[in-house]
């Protein structure tokens, strides 16, 4: 294909979504610039005047999760900036190098290898090639590609993951679930939650996603997203991120946005919407998005910890037993999911779902 044919909208949909080629394919030809279907309106792009030089969101070494401190800290980091990066967790670094690494190689694969996990292709519905979000509801495409891993423990059909990334995928969820765990414990904890049951953990941990994101070098970073901005629908995303760069959150301030610089072996962890509304606002999911690079393919290695399919998703009893007024219904988590799915990313407005 030329790549002056793949201005035509339906020439391009074909290309990337339905042949599964993706961003990768497109990076691959010579493009002098990103086609039409990826150039944000001016209004909607990220402006770097608005990106707050030297601030950054906390970074919390929880080496002792056990010490009120460090409870203290990821409690007060998810009801100010609803975004956080954690050091010393203990997932040893070469888990984290052999993940990326796995996401590398994935996308380095021949097309007619990888387009074999498109959705109707895919030997198992738990592993799905995809690009942007919905690339059939969106206005404008996001330049990323994705390999979604739908994690059920003990699921014989892990063995038809891709055998490039498999076992490091694996591996990574294997050591990131008692990481998601303790989080969970802390955060509800400061919400007078006692006990982290059972329950609990089918109610808002019970389905866990494990994405492997390729963000293939653009030749206009500056007109696109790799990801728009959104908040992420998940109770807690846990996102181990390459030392490339690209992404932000909103600042405190309205207006501003704040850059998460790489640290090597730390995750970056934020709330999700489940979590926001299970709190009832106490904690809170902000927006973020990712702006591709024009040196270097970025990868990224997020696990959503939400959930469990049939869930209801509300304030939880605890929150309200001392007669706080619930800002948020109960909503199926299956109708919330197909709310966010039904669209292009558009910053916090999913959460209105769920608003009394």
């Amino acid at each position: 294909m030329s790549s002056s044919s793949l201005f035509d909208p339906n020439d391009l949909t074909d290309f990337v979504v339905k042949q599964g080629n993706g961003v990768k394919g497109l990076s691959e030809i010579d493009l002098k610039t990103v086609p039409r279907q990826y150039i944000q309106p001016p209004e909607e792009r990220l402006d770097k005047n608005q990106v707050v030089d030297g601030e950054s969101i906390p970074v919390i070494d929880v080496s002792n999760w056990d010490d009120p401190k460090v409870g203290a800290s990821i409690c007060e980091a998810a009801s100010k900036w609803g975004f956080f990066q954690i050091v010393n967790h203990g997932i040893p670094l070469e888990v984290l190098d052999n993940v990326k690494e796995a996401a590398h190689k994935f996308f380095e694969l021949p097309t007619e290898d990888r387009r074999k996990y498109l959705k109707e292709n895919s030997p198992t519905p738990t592993v799905q090639l995809s690009t942007s979000h919905s690339p059939s509801v969106e206005k404008v495409l996001e330049w990323k590609d994705v390999l979604i891993h739908f994690y059920v423990p003990g699921d014989e059909s892990t063995n038809l993951w891709p055998p490039v990334s498999k076992d490091q995928v694996l591996e990574h969820i294997k050591w990131a679930k008692p990481v998601i765990r303790k989080l969970m414990e802390v955060l509800l904890k400061g919400l007078n939650v006692k006990e982290f049951d059972e329950e609990k953990e089918s109610l808002l941990t019970g389905a866990c996603t494990l994405s492997l994101n390729h963000y293939s070098i653009s030749p206009n970073p500056e007109l696109s997203y790799g990801v728009g901005p959104h908040s992420d629908i998940s109770s807690i995303t846990v996102l181990l991120q390459d030392d490339v760069g690209g992404l932000y959150v909103r600042a405190t301030r309205a207006g501003q946005w704040i850059h998460v610089t790489p640290i090597q072996g730390a995750l970056v962890v934020n709330i999700g919407d489940t979590l926001q509304i299970a709190s009832n606002d106490r904690y809170k999911s902000i927006e973020h998005c990712v702006i591709p690079n024009a040196a270097e393919n970025r990868v990224s290695v997020p696990i959503f910890a939400s959930p469990k399919a049939g869930g209801i998703v509300g304030p939880l009893p605890e929150v309200l037993k001392t007669g706080e007024k619930p800002i948020y219904k109960d909503v199926p988590w299956s109708d919330y999911m197909k709310h966010f799915y039904s669209k292009g990313h558009d910053g916090k407005k999913t959460i209105e779902f769920a608003k009394i």
